[in-house]
């Protein structure tokens, strides 16, 4: 590849170094030579470990990262609270095409200039004599290459569960001018591949819990590399890929024939990160997403210390201007269960309609903002005409809710102050839901699936009741189980990136988008409230095509060997 005279590159390299931050530093990977980086005299591996960071960076944030959005505004969990037309409304409508993409949401690019730089760092990094240890005893070189080979897994998973089977580079790094005429592997090799990949390096991963995590907290550790497996096996075992192919015999959408053994390879990877106890249910989940270092997270991308999760999805009505982007759906609300853990739809839940939030689950106070719930030192009036839904030129929010999760603990507070934000990508939780799904699905509902969703509505405060099963029912069905699950998945993992693609690879998407999303309209008159529930918005699912993306049209015509995607 041709490259620039060494002495603007140097110069442009140390200009860069001196510009970045410790953790997330933004190299200029074409600026700089191969030679210069993985330097045979570096001893520290001082610019290898730049440019491993420079890789690191290249993950994407998931506040609000879909047009100024959450993805979840795009599921039934949530709309967006933008009086025009959105990313995530484009999404949750089919307005989409091979020619015109939702960027934010279809990275193909992006994925694939992350992959490069990574096989850049895996095909180099063994030029420089990098001669420091891991506590352990083990290499930092190889602890080096195996974080960019995770990094590379990842970005290699997110494009599959967005398109099926892509093409699979290997350790090869392309150049301008070199044939790129690489048709996609199928979707078994792809998960096969991603598998292999987690496998071969998750003894060389720094192992948990992390040494000196002020300076490598932000690391793939071998738990990473488990609790990546473990999702790719549930998403590879679930009804959409294995046994639902969108296109009969397409190997590129899915395996070709249904093997309730992948549910059991799902259960068992999960099984073996739960069982080597590094990781553990943090007591308060608030807590999960504003303290770092904690035991329940796995994997995450660094996000600093800033108030924008709030001033971007905070209730609008204070003098702290707040946008209120995200408005959960009255679907989502109405997942959660009553404080017995009791579903309210269950005739014997006692749920008011006329009084909705009391006696309610107290992760919905923990995810939701709702009329009367307290922040930043008053109550919120969603009512028509409060405080916190004004109408006119700033309507608030669109159903009612504001989004509580990931912010800092500000329900007494005047003002919004400086919160860590990081992004996680893994978290334990995340594991204990992979396994009791995948074991329910193999073995039905064992006293380990039970155990599961028990820890989880312990944690969140549901009381165990007279027969310890804290509002489940003794002796689920698998299908009935199946359906616990599912919604204890949705409540625990709320705007998390999950149930937009939950509902896709359970392969229930028509089915939900098939129904009009609502809100809670509040009328007040004196004292007296009245809650009248209201449409908001209706999805579009033209299936099956959607299921899964266009190829962007670019890289078909491009590429004589690409085939895309049925219906597109």
């Amino acid at each position: 590849m041709k490259q620039f005279p060494t002495i603007y590159l140097l110069a442009g390299f140390l200009l860069t170094l001196a510009a970045c931050r410790k953790d997330y530093e933004a190299i200029p990977l074409e600026k700089v030579t191969i030679e210069y980086v993985f330097d045979k005299d570096d001893s520290l591996g001082t610019y290898a470990n730049k440019f491993l960071n420079s890789v690191y960076s290249k993950l994407p944030g998931g506040y609000n990262r879909v047009g100024g959005d959450l993805l979840d505004a795009a599921s039934d969990d949530a709309i967006s609270g933008f009086t025009g037309t959105t990313s995530v409304s484009q999404l949750a409508t089919g307005a989409y095409t091979s020619f015109a993409t939702i960027p934010e949401e279809t990275p193909w690019s992006n994925a694939y200039a992350a992959i490069r730089a990574a096989s850049i760092f895996v095909s180099n990094i063994n030029i420089s004599p990098v001669k420091d240890k891991l506590a352990n005893g083990s290499s930092v070189r190889l602890a080096w290459k195996a974080e960019a080979r995770f990094i590379r897994a990842l970005f290699y998973f997110e494009l599959l569960k967005r398109y099926g089977g892509i093409p699979l580079m290997g350790d090869e790094v392309r150049e301008l001018g070199d044939d790129v005429q690489l048709p996609r592997s199928s979707f078994a090799d792809c998960v096969r591949y991603i598998v292999g990949e987690c496998d071969a390096i998750k003894d060389s991963l720094r192992p948990n819990p992390i040494v000196a995590p002020e300076l490598n907290s932000h690391r793939a550790t071998r738990g990473a590399a488990l609790a990546l497996k473990a999702r790719v096996l549930l998403y590879a075992a679930s009804p959409l890929f294995n046994g639902g192919n969108i296109e009969s015999g397409n190997t590129l959408t899915g395996y070709t024939d249904f093997n309730r053994e992948r549910w059991k390879l799902a259960a068992d990877a999960a099984r073996v990160l739960i069982e080597e106890g590094k990781f553990a249910l943090l007591p308060n989940s608030k807590d999960i997403f504003i303290t770092q270092n904690n035991s329940e997270i796995i994997f995450f991308r660094q996000g600093g210390n800033n108030s924008d999760i709030e001033s971007t999805n905070g209730p609008v009505g204070f003098a702290q201007v707040a946008r209120g982007r995200t408005n959960p759906s009255q679907e989502l609300i109405d997942a959660f269960p009553t404080d017995a853990g009791v579903p309210i739809t269950d005739p014997a839940a006692g749920y008011n309609p006329d009084d909705p939030y009391a006696h309610r689950d107290p992760r919905l106070a923990m995810s939701i903002i709702y009329n009367g719930t307290r922040w930043l030192n008053t109550e919120i009036q969603t009512y028509d005409g409060g405080q916190n839904r004004p109408g006119g030129a700033e309507p608030g929010t669109k159903t009612g809710y504001y989004m509580r999760k990931f912010m800092g603990n500000f329900e007494n507070a005047t003002q919004y102050s400086n919160t860590p934000h990081d992004w996680i990508f893994l978290r334990y939780t995340e594991v204990l839901l992979n396994f009791a799904e995948a074991e329910n699905e193999y073995n039905g509902a064992t006293a380990q699936v039970y155990q599961v969703l028990k820890d989880l509505r312990a944690r969140a405060g549901i009381p165990a009741g007279d027969i310890g099963l804290y509002g489940l029912k003794a002796d689920l069905s698998q299908d009935e189980m199946r359906q616990v699950i599912r919604n204890e998945r949705r409540i625990e993992l709320a705007f998390e990136e999950h149930r937009f693609w939950d509902i896709r690879r359970w392969k229930i998407a028509q089915q939900v988008y098939g129904n009009a999303l609502h809100g809670m309209s509040i009328i007040r008159n004196g004292g007296e409230l009245t809650f009248n529930v209201v449409e908001v918005f209706k999805p579009v699912f033209m299936a099956p095509k959607m299921y899964l993306y266009p190829i962007p049209y670019d890289e078909v015509v491009k590429n004589d060997n690409m085939r895309q995607n049925p219906g597109w």
